[in-house]
């Protein structure tokens, strides 16, 4: 299908790259993303995509705007305070972006609903700021062969890695979420309202690298960032960790489940 002229001139800076191009745009279009966490990651991740021109955004939150979300999370406003996220991201992005379709998911997820949401979609990016629903992300796309994009942020940092079906997968790195004692929550050690958009705008990077097949992602690498001294440090791993209880080749988590545990993670 042809690119109207509304579309050749809301994508004019995409087509005239060479990596882009017409092609490309194309393959953005016909894509579907879910984001799961309309919070600060997925704030700059939603706004992102749908200005790239996603054409189906999936957004998954269960939560509701309150005050202490406005100094980080950039697509909501005073006025919307007590009303679903969903609702106020679908609002604010189709007005952006009338070319994109948004489904949205006013709920958390658990074990039994995950794999019928992630489905449809071509990829899946984690921006959550809970321990359990990250491993249950983690353990779901890998079950279900589903890519992803992994995020963490707490204070000034934030790191960032692409899971593929064949690639080292979030286990790989943190086989199991840390004790309690040392994974504070972003309510208990803070956020600088900046680093969501930071690491949420790496994040949305990753998603249109791949689903226009442009650059070289990061898989099987860790990227961790220090805002503070303005540090960007990969973390590479050969490749899948052959003990992973996930991806390994042997699995020993073959049933999803979802921990007691929850924080906001980030571990260097």
């Amino acid at each position: 299908m042809a690119l109207s002229d509304a579309q050749l001139e809301r994508y004019s800076r995409h087509l005239i790259l060479k990596q882009v191009g017409v092609k490309g745009q194309k393959k953005l279009l016909a894509s579907k993303v879910l984001v799961i966490g309309a919070g600060g990651l997925g704030c700059p991740v939603l706004q992102y995509l749908a200005a790239a021109g996603v054409g189906t955004l999936g957004i998954c939150d269960g939560d509701v705007v309150s005050l202490s979300n406005l100094q980080r999370q950039i697509l909501y406003t005073t006025e919307e305070i007590g009303e679903p996220k969903v609702e106020c991201a679908k609002r604010r992005l189709s007005a952006m972006n009338p070319d994109v379709t948004f489904e949205t998911y006013d709920y958390y997820l658990t074990p039994e609903n995950i794999l019928g949401v992630i489905a449809p979609y071509d990829m899946v990016v984690d921006c959550v700021d809970s321990f359990a629903v990250k491993y249950l992300i983690n353990d779901a796309c890998v079950q279900a062969k589903k890519p992803f994009v992994h995020g963490g942020i707490l204070g000034f940092s934030g790191q960032c890695l692409t899971v593929l079906p064949d690639t080292a997968c979030f286990r790989c790195f943190f086989r199991d979420p840390p004790p309690k004692e040392v994974a504070p929550t972003c309510a208990e050690a803070g956020v600088i309202g900046v680093i969501p958009g930071l690491l949420g705008s790496i994040q949305a990077t990753e998603v249109i690298k791949y689903l226009t097949g442009v650059g070289t992602l990061l898989t099987n690498t860790l990227l961790v960032v220090h805002a503070d001294e303005m540090e960007f440090t990969p973390l590479p791993v050969p490749g899948r960790d052959e003990d992973c209880p996930v991806c390994g080749a042997h699995p020993t988590i073959t049933t999803l489940e979802l921990a007691e545990q929850e924080a906001c993670e980030l571990k260097s």
